[in-house]
């Protein structure tokens, strides 16, 4: 099944576990500016996606035999990891690059982005997840290295939560046992996003939930995600199972 703005794989798979991944490509749909006035080295940045995170959330899912949902619209277009009333919904301004298209882009616009792909693909989420008994959600991330004048990062991956912690908690003890393993509890980001997309699918609801980011460099070939899915999924089901005991 596929749309415009979302792509699900795996609908018919029988798990419990639904994968997400928010920001899975750079595309600009037609209609919009090309690039949306990006030089292209921009659009391959992780200001327009989450570099990576669509492979390990596709072999994620494989391993969970669970469903996938995955954005097809770049994050500069319109981000679905933030609330309607989010100000950065539209950035103008990411990482030291201007993005020309969102620089005057008025209410209408904002208005015809959320209909044509930001609230398609939170359709999708709920009606996937209203599919499974006692849904566990999880949502792939990745996150650059170093952003612009700023120290770089040592985390290999960070486990992001707010108020509730059930599954957080038993997987960042878990990924802490590993001993080559660097892990950032709520870095690089805090896990507190009023309209998230965590908030709006699994707080709201009361569903087990955790967001992982994955430092880009760690997932930017093919057989890179492989290996990381092939490590996450077993610790992420022994975590689920430590959240229910």
């Amino acid at each position: 099944m596929s749309a415009e703005s979302f792509e699900i794989v795996g609908k018919s798979r029988p798990s419990r576990m639904v994968c997400l991944c928010d920001h899975a490509t750079n595309t600009v749909p037609a209609g919009l500016p090309p690039r949306l006035g990006l030089p292209e080295a921009d659009m391959a940045r992780h200001i327009a996606y989450d570099v990576g995170a669509e492979g390990v959330t596709r072999a994620l899912a494989e391993a969970f035999d669970g469903p996938a949902l995955m954005s097809r619209f770049s994050r500069l277009v319109i981000d679905p990891n933030r609330g309607e009333d989010d100000p950065t919904l539209l950035m103008r301004l990411y990482d030291g690059s201007i993005i020309p298209a969102n620089r005057s882009a008025c209410v209408v616009e904002r208005e015809r982005r959320l209909n044509a792909y930001h609230r398609p693909y939170h359709t999708a989420a709920a009606d996937l997840i209203a599919q499974r008994n006692a849904p566990v959600i999880v949502s792939i991330h990745s996150f650059t290295p170093q952003l612009n004048g700023r120290p770089p990062r040592p985390w290999h991956i960070g486990v992001l939560y707010a108020q509730d912690a059930r599954l957080a908690l038993p997987l960042l003890s878990r990924l802490n046992a590993e001993d080559d393993l660097c892990v950032g509890d709520n870095e690089p980001y805090s896990g507190h996003l009023p309209g998230d997309t965590m908030e709006r699918h699994a707080l709201t609801h009361g569903h087990l939930h955790v967001l992982i980011e994955l430092r880009n460099d760690l997932i930017f070939t093919e057989d890179q995600q492989l290996v990381w899915a092939a490590r996450l999924a077993p610790i992420i089901t022994a975590a689920v199972a430590d959240a229910e005991t």
